[in-house]
């Protein structure tokens, strides 16, 4: 408890993401002064020196200046997200994937209560954060109903929205975002390279799978027998009913999409069959594919749902989403200019090469340095909670110099969703533990923070155990990690 006490204070005091990467900028001015002035230099794999550029030098600050509108505009991640959120945030408002989810877990079998809330906690993901506001009450609710605790019920779901927050089977907001980032860090070294948003598509896919069963086997074994003694307080909680016509025909349109989509992707000379090599036609559109997929269905349960009565009501809940939105525009724009600064200045290349170099001479597996790495993301979550902040500084600098040694961006990448995502659920800087505290001491009195991280903390090694060693044994059988999603890195 001492430890999560110094944890949860010194998160605390960590100033906002956006004001961090102020921070970020600032000293990457500095420190680009001062290396250009010292004339430190490395030299690429092509035999071309590389001297760090002065950004507080005349021609630096214009630069900087000049440029500022176009690096937040052409931000990769910034549009890729908010065309995703578009059709996704109408379907979680109008209620589609709310009732989705509730209807789902509502019509569980009591035997399979379990590994089904976990895996719908994984899926939850898709429908932003409506796992923790929707599935974790109802599951709480729904073993009551069945003679058990409702405090597994909690821990089930909260292991499967917030622990495999980074599996799925569906492409999720969470893909775009991060490949953007990827990208941004994997053109420093090669700037033409492209991370497709399906790059770690497959590998998540097994991951949840893995992760269901692993969850479901710590909820029963080690979860499930230390709340036997846990006095529980009466509920006199149900679970709400569904709207049954607006979402049969939701679902039935989104059935058929998904069908459209396919067949557009696997017939030869398709409007996104690309040849057959990866997809490629299909991967380019993987977005403006997740916006349609979402916002019909969504728009449908709205307008039978009576939520959508005319087209104002559509502009209003689309307006109402990107607002929700503007915490992560403003983080977009201050971090856009710090990756901006920091490539411009070749910082990003002088301390990749670097560091690349460095870890060649250590003589360390790929398989070694990557668990370090996932390590590192594992402790760095349990202070800093936003998952696009983190990794907007990791991209920039681990990206490139891994690649260095012949690690492909999207390896990278899916090691660092494997880190940042298995100890959201003892963080108490994870922005939704309060819902979850609140849920607690609905059922048990005087519970805090300790009842739920001692609840959690199983799925958090078991998961990081078992996901790390899917990982490695992916990497030796040598197969991609998705569309796109390639193992290794060759310099060019």
């Amino acid at each position: 408890m001492k430890l999560l006490s110094i944890i949860e204070k010194t998160g605390n005091k960590l100033p906002d993401p956006s004001v961090l990467f102020v921070f970020g900028t600032v000293l990457v001015f500095i420190l680009s002064m001062i290396i250009s002035g010292s004339e430190y230099s490395v030299v690429d794999p092509n035999g071309n020196k590389i001297v760090a550029k002065n950004l507080l030098s005349s021609n630096g600050i214009w630069w900087f200046l000049s440029t500022m509108v176009e690096n937040f505009v052409l931000f990769p991640p910034l549009g890729i997200v908010l065309v995703g959120m578009l059709g996704i945030g109408l379907a979680e408002k109008t209620g589609f994937l709310p009732a989705l989810l509730n209807f789902a877990v509502s019509n569980i079998h009591k035997r399979l209560l379990t590994p089904l809330t976990i895996l719908l906690g994984i899926l939850s993901s898709v429908a932003l954060d409506a796992g923790y506001v929707v599935l974790i009450p109802i599951a709480a609710t729904l073993y009551i109903s069945v003679g058990r605790s409702p405090l597994l019920g909690i821990a089930a779901a909260f292991a499967g929205v917030s622990a495999g927050f980074s599996a799925n089977i569906f492409i999720t907001a969470l893909d775009p975002l991060l490949a953007g980032f990827t990208q941004l860090g994997a053109q420093i070294i090669d700037p033409n390279y492209v991370v497709a948003v399906t790059g770690n598509w497959w590998f998540m896919i097994v991951s949840t799978m893995l992760l269901t069963i692993v969850g479901w086997y710590v909820t029963e074994k080690y979860v499930a027998p230390a709340t036997k003694g846990i006095i529980v307080e009466k509920s006199d909680n149900r679970v709400p009913k569904n709207k049954n016509l607006p979402l049969l025909y939701s679902v039935i349109t989104f059935v058929i999409l998904l069908i459209i989509f396919y067949f557009l992707t696997v017939i030869e000379n398709a409007p996104l069959y690309g040849d057959g090599k990866y997809f490629e036609k299909w991967i380019e559109v993987t977005v403006p594919l997740l916006f349609i997929v979402f916002f019909i269905p969504g728009l449908i349960y709205g307008i039978l749902d009576k939520r959508i009565k005319n087209t104002h009501d559509i502009t209003k809940i689309l307006g109402e989403v990107l607002s929700n939105l503007g915490p992560y525009i403003v983080l977009a724009f201050f971090a856009a200019q710090f990756i901006a600064a920091f490539n411009h200045s070749d910082l990003g290349h002088i301390l990749a090469i670097y560091g690349g170099n460095f870890l060649k001479n250590l003589g360390i597996e790929n398989s070694i340095l990557l668990s370090c790495f996932i390590l590192m993301a594992v402790f760095i979550n349990l202070f800093i909670g936003s998952s696009s902040a983190k990794y907007a500084f990791f991209a920039p600098v681990f990206v490139p110099m891994l690649m260095q040694i012949g690690i492909s961006p999207e390896l990278t990448q899916v090691s660092y969703r494997i880190g940042d995502s298995v100890s959201n659920v003892i963080t108490p800087m994870n922005p939704y533990m309060i819902i979850i505290l609140m849920e607690v001491k609905k059922y048990v009195r005087g519970s805090g923070l300790g009842t739920v991280i001692s609840m959690m903390l199983p799925y958090t090694i078991f998961f990081l155990i078992s996901w790390v060693f899917l990982l490695l044994f992916w990497i030796e059988m040598g197969w991609p990690l998705g569309p796109g999603g390639f193992l290794t890195y060759q310099l060019p």
